[in-house]
C-alpha cells in the first residue's frame, strides 16, 4: 500500500507560497515537479533552506495546485502541465505525428512487416498484463498460422489482435457507447466467466481491484449508477473538438485510458479496453506510428510503476500527473525500442538483399530463404506466410512452389489438403554455389 500524502491546509498553503519566493526553494521544487515525484520520494530528498520534508512537500503541492488543470470535475481529476510533459509531447509530434518522420523512422518497403510484428507484440503484452499465460513463440505461431485458440490465454491474445485490427479500421469513426461496447465485446470474447458480460456495462458494485498476491482490495471504483453519466462524459470529452481548455492530444489519450480504468465500467477486461481506447484515439488524431509501437510491452515490463501511477493518483487527491508522466515515458521508451528493432531488422534485410541480388528471387522468397538459413529447423505453412507478409494465399503459394521446385524447400504432407514446408534437400548445395 502507498503512504498517503500530508494534507495541505489553507495556512500551510500560505506558508508554502511565502517559502517559494526564495529562489533556492523554487528551483528545487521545479526539479521535483519535472519528475512529478510523489510524497514518498520527496520526503527523502536532501534538505534545502532548512525545510522539513513536510514543508518541502507543501511547497511542491502548492505549485501544482496553482497551475493545475481540471479534466473531470465530478471526481476532481486534475493535473499540472510540466516542462517535461510539454517537451515529450513536442518530441512525439515531431517523430510520429502527421507526416513528420514518416520515411526516416521506418523504411517504406518494410512497413507492412513491421506493422504485423508490432500488432502481435501489442496483443500478446496487453493480454499478458491481464493474466494470459503463454510464451511469445507459441502466441505468435497461433496468430501467424491462424490456429484456433486452445485456451483462455490464447483466446485473450487472439481477441486483442482482432480488436487492434478493428480499431485500425474504425479509427475515423466518432466515439459512441456502441463503439465502446463493441471494442469490449471483441476484447473479451470467450474469456469471461459469464459470456453475457461481453460488451455489456456492469450493473452491480461487486467489482474491485485487488492485490493478486495478498487478495487485498486496493481500489474500489465508483458505483455502477455513475456509469451512464460517465459514458456521456467520455463521449463528449472524445468528440469535442473545441478542446477548451487545450489539452495536448497525447495527454488526452492518456486521460481517456485513465477514465476507463477509474470507473471500471465492465465486470472484467477494463484494462485491455482502456489501452485499446488509448490506441484508437492516438490513431484517430493522426499519430500513425502508434501502429508500430508495442506500448503494452513496455507497460508490462514496468508493471509495478504502472500500478503505482494509479495509486499515487488516488492518494494525492486524484492528481493524474503521475499517470500522465508515466505514460509519456512509456511512449518514449516504446519509440526507442522500435528504433532498436528497426536497426536489427535493417541488418537482417541486408542479408536478405544478398538473395535478391542473385536475380532469381523476389523479396518474400528472399526473406523465406534467409529465415531458413538462420534457423535450419524452421517449419512453415502457407497460412503462416500469408499472415507474415499480409498477402493473398495464391501469391504466397506461387512463391513457395517456386522454391520447392528448386529444392530450396521441401513439401511435407500433413493430410490430403494441407502441407508443411521445411529446409529443402538441395538448400545447402544451391546456396553455397550461389
Amino acid at each position: 500500500m502507498i503512504e498517503k500524502c500530508p494534507n495541505l491546509s489553507k495556512e500551510q498553503f500560505a506558508k508554502a507560497f511565502s517559502l517559494l519566493k526564495e529562489p533556492e526553494v523554487k528551483n528545487f521544487v521545479d526539479e521535483i515537479n519535472e519528475e512529478y515525484l510523489y510524497w514518498t520520494d520527496v520526503k527523502y530528498k536532501k534538505q534545502v533552506a532548512n525545510l522539513s520534508p513536510t514543508e518541502l512537500w507543501y511547497c511542491v503541492k502548492a505549485t501544482r495546485i496553482m497551475q493545475e488543470t481540471s479534466v473531470w470535475k465530478k471526481y476532481n481529476i486534475v493535473f499540472t502541465l510540466t516542462n517535461k510533459m510539454q517537451y515529450l509531447c513536442h518530441y512525439f509530434d515531431m517523430h510520429f505525428g502527421g507526416s513528420w518522420g514518416s520515411t526516416s523512422i521506418i523504411p517504406e518497403r518494410s512497413k507492412e512487416r513491421y506493422l504485423i510484428s508490432s500488432l502481435m507484440e501489442e496483443a500478446i503484452s496487453s493480454s499478458q498484463m491481464e493474466g494470459a499465460a503463454t510464451t511469445r513463440k507459441v502466441a505468435k505461431e497461433m496468430l501467424r498460422k491462424g490456429i484456433t485458440p486452445r485456451s483462455r490465454s490464447e483466446q485473450m491474445i487472439h481477441n486483442n489482435y482482432e480488436c487492434i485490427k478493428f480499431i485500425k479500421e474504425n479509427k475515423d469513426a466518432p466515439f459512441s457507447k456502441e463503439l465502446l461496447l463493441k471494442i469490449h465485446s471483441i476484447m473479451t470474447f470467450r474469456t469471461l466467466n459469464n459470456s453475457n458480460d461481453e460488451g455489456r456495462l456492469r450493473d452491480n458494485n461487486e467489482v474491485v481491484v485487488a492485490d493478486c498476491v495478498t487478495n487485498e482490495t486496493v481500489y474500489t471504483p465508483p458505483a455502477f449508477e455513475d456509469i451512464p453519466e460517465f459514458v456521456e462524459t467520455l463521449t463528449n470529452f472524445i468528440n469535442d473538438d473545441s478542446n477548451v481548455p487545450f489539452i495536448h492530444p497525447i495527454i488526452r489519450a492518456i486521460i481517456i485510458h485513465f477514465m476507463i480504468a477509474y470507473i471500471h465500467p465492465f465486470v472484467d477486461g477494463n484494462g485491455r479496453t482502456a489501452r485499446a481506447l488509448f490506441y484508437w484515439y492516438m490513431l484517430r488524431k493522426g499519430y500513425w506510428l502508434t501502429e508500430f509501437l508495442s506500448i503494452s510491452r513496455v507497460i508490462y515490463n514496468s508493471k509495478k510503476r504502472y500500478e503505482k501511477a494509479y495509486l499515487y493518483t488516488e492518494n494525492d487527491d486524484n492528481d493524474i500527473g503521475y499517470f500522465i508522466i508515466y505514460n509519456l515515458r512509456t511512449l518514449e521508451q516504446a519509440i526507442k525500442e522500435l528504433q532498436r528493432y528497426i536497426d536489427k531488422k535493417t541488418s537482417e534485410e541486408n542479408a536478405v538483399s544478398d538473395f535478391i541480388k542473385l536475380g532469381e528471387f523476389n523479396e518474400r522468397q528472399a526473406i523465406i530463404l534467409n529465415l531458413v538459413k538462420n534457423n535450419p529447423k524452421i517449419l512453415f505453412t502457407i497460412k503462416e506466410l500469408q499472415n507474415r507478409f499480409s498477402v493473398s494465399h495464391p501469391t504466397v503459394k506461387l512463391d513457395v512452389d517456386a522454391l520447392v521446385e528448386k529444392g530450396l524447400l521441401d513439401k511435407i504432407p500433413v493430410n490430403k489438403v494441407k502441407f508443411n514446408y521445411i529446409k529443402g534437400h538441395n538448400f545447402d548445395k544451391l546456396i553455397s554455389e550461389d
